[in-house]
């Protein structure tokens, strides 16, 4: 899911979204009046040739880009929206140009052979350039010029040995300027960057360039070009981070430069809107860095992993990533620390959702897979955007923030392929549906586009495709969207053929793309200097269609249409809008240009080349004093870049005067009331060759309108029935109140419509639609909502929790409000006011938690409650289980945590084979195996978001005995008591038994100190025999010792006692065991009469005085059998007494 958001503005905007770092992409305006680098626009010129050089640049005129998509490091730079309007002023064509040439395998190659007096030319007229053979001319090209056929003087410049860069940017540094900067690279696709480049300048508006690697450095290499968008005189140069890092300044409009070293690698900079010396640099490390006197010297603002959203006045804009959190984060430029930041937003965000754009701020939280949007309007706080109840969005896209209102698009849970148009009040928090089934289609890049296109020049009326039964038609709109129309097709064919067309089966289709080149115009273009004027490709018919198109025109604002070309073509806008130039699509080559001054009713054809050119793109109208495009390109595959100078003042005859315009009246199909307005607007009268005035404005006049209906659309809640008429839609409660809303005061009740937002009507029905104010009614609390400020249910032991409660309904003011944590701590407040910030509490033990939250007052109550997983980290976990069991008994299996926790873990029993794990709350369980053989059970606990386990293997047999072993005291000092130290002696005591094979032997050795040991005997696997052998094994028993080797004593010998058979899981009837039975009963017999009588025998009360304690029992690790008896401690030798025995022994044997 994306949430981004992009204006729809003019050329002087353009939309970029691009990838900063792994996992966060981030929205961001770019000014093409370049202080944007200028390899931005390198690749948007000529075909594209690998991924990393796509640029995924849209002027959003054309249509809005919906999509994130990825650029390489070459094209990633950062611009505020601040600096975006202080930018707009600026035409288009004043900003980075640049082109990939076609032919990858070409690159390589070299240019064809030139004499060297040719390449030391500074100049070269168009009439001494040598045609070369391998280039096709046009049919057009057979046809010289009329002989009465205005002059255009044109000049071409040829960058000599840069035929193999395959990457250029173009840069006219500002109006009333004549210098222009052009730096072409190579890019090496196989090492993935450049490996050389040249700088250009030009003072005299293209005639003649400089070559400035002298300047700069021979063996430097330049990789972006920036201006300073408050003084275009400054210029910085970064070099490529792969040779270097450095920056080149220079302060004459690039006439010469300073070196800087830098410490760390620049990705993108930020220029401050008013402040011509303070720019931040956002580095390959997400790091922030910034500089006070124009990058000379540089100081780390951010230390963390961070990304830089914009700069406004002295306020830092940026995320921080707090490892997969996000927040939003403001700070002053100059001092930044972590006690000076702020945090508008009280909880995390996604990544790639924080949009910040002229009054408006948006951010995006995800919770349980749905997504909810925020909004601050002029820095105010956050408040929950209101959509459409079941909208339910998949995605959103904040399409433009211009005129006082956010358009936004929005692709619900039942679209692939399209998406609704909702547009939003003045503040940006209740929106309603403008538009269903809005056109999408992919980029070069892979980005989603959407077919939508506001007019320039003229309020509210916009251009969409909208999918209709399976058929893309487009609609025009005068009154943003509150009315939609189909575009009635021309009456006539280029060649005067009456076209039958008849609306609604058959109407006008054009294509709403823009070039990713922005200095190609694209299929659809408009002017704010040319209100009403539209040229466009596209095709009649009864749907979109990509075949036979050609090219249309509209002077009155779409009213009417007409085909002025049969074939796609670039148009630009000349002399403020007065006049049209038109150069056919850059994969044809040519050398004829046509002009019209009648807004397409007539064109002329124009020479500006010897022979035919690939045509790049154009610059046009950079200066302001002067009428010169620029046109760059190159004549082949393998021909240097080619810059070709046009001054076209030639073709005016004078300058216009009062008696060259006429008024020309705005409408809808003869309504001249648009956006509540009359507007009569000047214009040039057709055929008149002057030229368009600067200071000359084009709005005459603008009459408020009486308001009607058309003048306002249905309000948030509201839907528009098939009368006309705003009515609730079944989802929506008009009657519900803002909690906002107290007793005493007032408040606003929908009469469900909204004034369309900039619209100037006046009286008529305004006041029967407007809202009418009424008083606040005292009423119950309703709808009383619990949850946590994150929206998660779990929290750690000994933080902060914050709980917010928020009250759809009710007198927020006269309201109180308890809440109860669970724990027994309980808070009360009076009014909900005081719980805007949250409520915070600390739990101090883990546990499940119910916490209730009660609303309440005089005239009722409503509560609200949510259950709260308090965990704190598990940090170890053992599973107690026997080594050996018996088949067809239970067991009880057992998992010991720490630290402690109460039904607050999941516990996931693996046993054997299963392929289904046993889930429980309990850390215990009891299970019965009935396969003999060895088992391995495995326990999982899960706490959060961290899973534990460990595993056991269990021998299940049909019996078995076992023995308890003790050891020498020396073991005990090489114990370091540790799973794999106990695992390690077990397999040494198993190998230090003789005689008996390893297979029926399992040794356990016992976790702590002193050292011990249970040493259980198998039977064999022929079951005949085995209780006979398992018998005759465990006499055999008796001596075990083993070496092992500690630090640097040198080798230590370990004896091995062994007791008494512990476990016998044989059952016996012989009469030995009977004889057993009956001396334990006379034992016990004999015990009773003591203690009857012991008062009468003094020296059992001595005993009982000296042994007052009960002995300690050790009780085997399996279940015993009953005719098995308990053996203590007392019975056993100490460790020394049995080593003087062992010694003895082994004194007689010798």
């Amino acid at each position: 899911m994306q949430f981004a958001r992009y204006k729809i503005k003019r050329l002087s905007a353009v939309t970029r979204t691009m990838s900063l770092c792994p996992s966060l992409s981030l929205s961001l305006s770019l000014s093409l009046s370049l202080s944007l680098p200028l390899d931005a626009a390198a690749a948007w010129l000529g075909f594209r040739i690998a991924p990393e050089l796509e640029r995924n640049a849209e002027e959003i005129n054309s249509r809005a880009p919906l999509g994130n998509f990825t650029e390489s490091a070459l094209d990633e730079e950062l611009f505020s929206d601040e600096y975006v309007k202080s930018e707009s002023e600026l035409e288009p064509e004043d900003a980075a140009l640049g082109r990939v040439k076609r032919s990858v395998p070409e690159f390589l190659q070299s240019a064809d052979a030139r004499s060297e007096e040719q390449r030391k030319t500074s100049g070269l007229r168009v009439d001494g350039q040598s045609k070369r053979a391998e280039v096709r001319w046009n049919r057009d090209d057979e046809h010289d010029s009329r002989p009465d056929e205005p002059k255009l003087t044109s000049s071409t410049f040829a960058l000599a040995g840069d035929s193999a860069h395959n990457h250029a940017v173009v840069y006219w540094t500002g109006k009333n300027s004549s210098v222009i900067l052009i730096l072409t690279k190579l890019y090496d696709f196989h090492l993935g960057s450049v490996t050389e480049s040249t700088l250009w300048r030009s003072t005299d508006y293209g005639s003649t360039y400089e070559r400035l690697n002298d300047k700069v450095g021979v063996k430097t290499v330049l990789s972006y070009l920036y201006v300073c968008p408050t003084n275009k005189r400054k210029i910085m140069v970064l070099t490529d981070p792969e040779f270097e890092s450095s920056v080149l300044i220079s302060t004459d409009e690039g006439a010469s430069y300073q070196k800087y070293r830098l410490n760390f690698f620049v990705l993108s900079l930020l220029f401050h809107h008013t402040q011509e010396d303070w720019a931040l640099a956002y580095s390959h490390d997400q790091k922030l860095y910034s500089s006070f006197d124009f990058g000379r010297k540089w100081q780390l603002v951010i230390h963390s992993q961070s990304h830089l959203i914009s700069i406004s006045h002295t306020i830092i804009l940026f995320l921080s990533l707090l490892t997969t959190d996000c927040q939003y984060v403001t700070c002053r430029a100059q001092a930044c620390s972590e006690s000076s930041r702020t945090y508008p937003f009280s909880g995390y965000i996604e990544t790639n959702s924080l949009v910040v754009q002229d009054e408006y701020v948006f951010v995006q939280v995800t919770t349980t897979g749905r997504a909810s949007y925020y909004v601050s309007y002029q820095r105010e706080p956050f408040v929950r955007i209101k959509i459409p109840k079941y909208s339910l969005p998949k995605d959103m896209h904040i399409v433009s923030t211009d005129q006082g209102q956010v358009f936004t698009a929005v692709q619900e849970w039942n679209q692939n392929d399209t998406y609704n148009l909702y547009i939003s009040d003045t503040r940006g928090i209740y929106f309603t549906l403008a538009l269903e089934n809005v056109r999408t289609s992919r980029g070069l890049g892979g980005n989603s586009m959407i077919d939508l296109y506001e007019v320039a020049g003229i309020e509210g009326m916009l251009i969409a495709n909208r999918k209709v039964e399976n058929q893309v038609k487009t609609y025009i709109t005068y009154n943003k969207g509150r009315d939609w129309r189909l575009l009635q097709a021309p009456t006539t064919d280029l060649a005067g053929n009456t076209i039958h067309c008849v609306l609604p089966f058959c109407s006008l289709h054009l294509q709403l793309q823009m070039s990713e080149n922005p200095y190609l115009s694209g299929s659809i273009s408009t002017k704010s200097s040319a209100p009403g004027v539209i040229v466009a490709t596209g095709n009649i018919g009864s749907e979109l269609s990509y075949n036979n198109v050609a090219m249309f025109i509209s002077s009155d604002a779409g009213n009417n249409w007409r085909q002025i070309f049969e074939e796609e073509h670039n148009v630009w806008f000349l002399d403020k809008g007065g006049a049209l130039v038109a150069v056919k699509q850059p994969t044809v080559p040519t050398r004829h240009l046509w002009i019209s001054f009648d807004e397409g009713r007539q064109w002329t054809r124009h020479s500006f080349s010897a022979m035919p050119l690939f045509v790049d793109g154009v610059l046009v109208e950079a200066g302001a004093e002067n009428q010169i495009m620029t046109f760059f390109g190159h004549f082949s595959h393998r021909s240097e870049w080619q810059l070709i100078k046009i001054d076209y003042k030639p073709i005016f005859t004078r300058r216009c005067t009062e008696g060259d315009y006429q008024t020309w009246h705005l409408h809808n199909q003869g309504e001249p009331c648009i956006m509540g307005q009359k507007q009569i607007y000047m214009k040039r009268r057709p055929g008149n060759y002057c030229m368009v005035g600067w200071d000359n404005s084009r709005i005459l006049s603008a009459e408020p309108c009486i308001c009607r209906a058309h003048d306002f659309e249905c309000d948030y809640g509201f839907e528009r029935r098939g009368d006309g008429n705003c009515l609730p839609a079944f989802w929506f409660n008009p009657s519900t109140l803002s909690r906002s809303c107290s007793q005493g005061q007032n408040y606003l009740n929908s009469t469900g419509y909204r004034k369309v937002v900039a619209n100037n009507c006046t009286k008529g029905v305004k006041e029967m639609y407007t809202a009418r104010k009424q008083q606040c009614p005292n009423r119950p609390p309703r709808g009383l909502v619990l949850t946590t400020h994150d929206d998660k249910l779990t929290a750690n032991m000994g933080s902060n929790v914050t709980f917010l409660v928020r009250l759809e309904e009710g007198d927020s003011m006269r309201t109180n409000i308890q809440l109860d944590f669970g724990d027994g701590t309980a808070v009360s407040y009076s009014n909900l006011s005081w719980t805007q910030e949250g409520i915070r509490h600390v739990y101090h033990s883990a546990g499940i938690f119910r916490v209730t939250a009660l609303a309440e007052n005089s005239l009722g109550f409503d509560m609200s409650s949510l259950h709260l997983h308090v965990t704190c980290p598990v940090e170890h976990i053992q599973l107690l289980a026997p080594y050996v069991v018996i088949k067809n008994k239970e067991v009880n299996l057992t998992a010991v945590v720490w630290p402690s926790h109460f039904r607050t873990l999941t516990y996931f029993w693996w046993l054997g084979n299963n392929t289904e794990p046993i889930i429980t709350l309990d850390s215990s369980i009891s299970h019965t195996f009935s396969t003999e053989g060895m088992v391995t059970v495995t326990v999982q606990v899960s706490s959060g978001d961290s899973i534990l386990q460990d595993t056991r293997s269990i021998a299940i047999q049909e019996f078995f005995k076992s023995l308890l072993l003790s050891f020498s005291p020396n073991l005990d000092e090489a114990n370091p008591d540790i799973p794999e130290w106990r695992q390690d002696v077990g397999r040494v005591i198993q190998k230090a038994v003789a005689d008996i094979p390893e297979e029926q032997l399992l040794v356990a050795v016992f976790p702590g100190i002193p050292t011990a040991a249970e040493l259980f005997l198998l039977p064999p696997r022929n079951q005949s025999d085995g209780r006979k052998r398992t018998e005759e094994d465990l006499e055999q028993v008796r001596h075990i010792d083993f070496l092992i080797k500690k630090s640097q004593c040198g080798v230590t010998l370990v004896f091995v006692f062994v007791t008494a058979p512990l476990v016998d899981s044989i059952p016996r009837h012989s009469s030995s065991a009977m004889l057993m039975l009956l001396s334990v009963v006379f034992l016990g017999l004999a015990v009773f009469l003591i203690y009857k009588f012991k008062r009468k025998i003094p020296w059992i009360n001595i005993y009982a005085e000296v042994n007052h304690e009960k002995e300690q029992e050790m009780i085997s690790t399996v279940g015993q059998n009953d005719a098995t008896p308990k053996i203590t401690l007392s019975e056993f030798s100490t460790q020394k007494e049995l080593m003087e025995k062992e010694l003895e022994a082994r004194a007689k044997r010798e």
